[in-house]
């Protein structure tokens, strides 16, 4: 990471800047690894869905529909800015120097991903663009001594080919919009959704779902905790920190080291009242980096 990213942090209270940008090319299978390891959950939830080998051989049936590679151009891109975002939670400090894991990614819950696989596998004709998956993009999760969720991480992860201010402000603040003669932004973008998020969002319980079936007995404590935070009556909060993660092709015109949001302080739109981390990662080459990473999965 430390060779393919520049690294430059900031982080001041209850706020995070981290700006990575390339410095040099990466090899895509130094990062196949763990896209696979990422990947896996859902690969095996989605071909036993649609009665597919784990991994079948070249002329097997269905083989043509292996998840993830069989998903579309924009499909994969957005399954890249999520596990982009599990990378660098891992990997670099976030606001509160906290030791965030990812358990599992929440793959597994993207409806029109499963549905698409299980028709591909039966009709090679039935390729098209998908639906988004709903919730969180990304959860992951502090533990205690005691093995129970102290403190959870929701992440949001936009990529965009070409990472300009303008992309950047719809993604944030939403699409133009004129009314009565006046244009203005919708206000319906990143910050609308994470300001009224729930402080147990519905990513929670679908993490919690997959570790009872996967490991129960490796994570009974943060189960556990994570019942009583999702119960309707007196739920015990776990605190939360927000996350924004935008990845893209650099600007023509960009200037190394600049940034597409404010370092130094929580933008003014954010009122989610938070630990608020904003993560930028500026790539060259990106579209290229993804097909030949995806297309390397499980080859």
């Amino acid at each position: 990471m430390a060779a393919w990213l520049k690294e430059t942090n900031k982080i001041s209270g209850d706020y995070g800047h981290l700006l990575l940008e390339q410095q040099a090319p990466i090899d895509p299978a130094q990062l196949r690894p763990y896209f696979e390891s990422a990947h896996l959950d859902a690969r095996e939830a989605f071909h036993g869905d649609a009665g597919l080998d784990l991994h079948p051989d070249a002329g097997a049936a269905g083989a043509h529909a292996q998840y993830p590679t069989c998903l579309p151009p924009t499909a994969r891109r957005g399954l890249f800015g999520e596990v982009l975002c599990g990378l660098v939670t891992e990997q670099y400090t976030f606001v509160g120097n906290m030791d965030w894991i990812i358990p599992v990614f929440l793959f597994r819950h993207h409806a029109d991903a499963r549905k698409y696989v299980f028709a591909l596998a039966r009709d090679p004709a039935r390729q098209r663009q998908l639906h988004g998956r709903h919730g969180n993009d990304f959860i992951a999760i502090c533990l205690g001594d005691d093995g129970s969720v102290v403190r959870f991480l929701a992440g949001e992860a936009k990529w965009r080919s070409t990472l300009t201010t303008g992309a950047v402000e719809t993604l944030m603040l939403g699409e133009w919009e004129t009314t009565n003669g006046v244009r203005a932004r919708s206000n319906r973008g990143i910050w609308f959704e994470v300001n009224r998020e729930l402080a147990a969002p519905d990513g929670l319980r679908q993490l919690q779902s997959i570790l009872k079936e996967r490991d129960p007995n490796g994570y009974a404590a943060a189960i556990l905790s994570l019942d009583k935070a999702l119960i309707l009556r007196d739920p015990v909060v776990i605190p939360r920190t927000d996350l924004v993660v935008l990845s893209g092709n650099k600007a023509a015109r960009r200037v190394a080291g600049s940034t597409l949001l404010p370092a130094d302080a929580a933008p003014a739109e954010y009122r989610a009242g938070n630990p608020l981390q904003i993560v930028e990662i500026i790539l060259e080459g990106g579209d290229a980096l993804i097909d030949q990473l995806y297309d390397s999965l499980w080859s």
